[in-house]
């Protein structure tokens, strides 16, 4: 396997890799605010206005990352935020564009790696429940 990073949405080695990766991991920039323990002032840095363009910039940044699997690949988008809106309101988002991706269960995924950890359709960590900063992660995989 053969990691390669890229720099956003318009790095020109996109359009070489298009629909030829295994699995592509989508790091959204976000709000941060699963960290919130550790960094308290971020609730000062961002308002509605502002959730809603990192809302806007994620799903672009999904939607470009999708171009890069290939049929059968997996797509696996993640943030470090508790919100609603930069987790499953961007994951519906993406998956009612995209029918060529179908849902894939966090569960099943983790439980193949023997990780046992508490997850459904999506996984979502929360500080109070698994000690942790928040997160989250959905999964899909293209259709071929």
């Amino acid at each position: 396997m053969h990691s390669v990073t890229l720099s956003g949405e318009n790095d020109v080695r996109a359009s070489r890799l298009a629909g030829k990766l295994a699995r592509v991991l989508v790091d959204a920039p976000c709000s941060g605010f699963g960290t919130l323990r550790r960094n308290p002032d971020l609730k000062w840095r961002h308002g509605p206005q502002s959730i809603e363009e990192l809302g806007a910039k994620q799903l672009r940044i999904l939607g470009a990352a999708a171009r890069l699997v290939r049929p059968g690949g997996r797509l696996v988008y993640a943030t470090c935020s508790l919100l609603q809106e930069e987790n499953e309101a961007i994951a519906d988002a993406f998956h009612a564009e995209h029918a060529d991706f179908h849902p894939l269960s966090c569960k099943e995924i983790l439980s193949a790696q023997r990780i046992d950890i508490e997850a459904g359709a999506r996984l979502s960590l929360s500080p109070h429940v698994h000690g942790t900063d928040g997160f989250f992660a959905a999964a899909f995989e293209r259709r071929g």
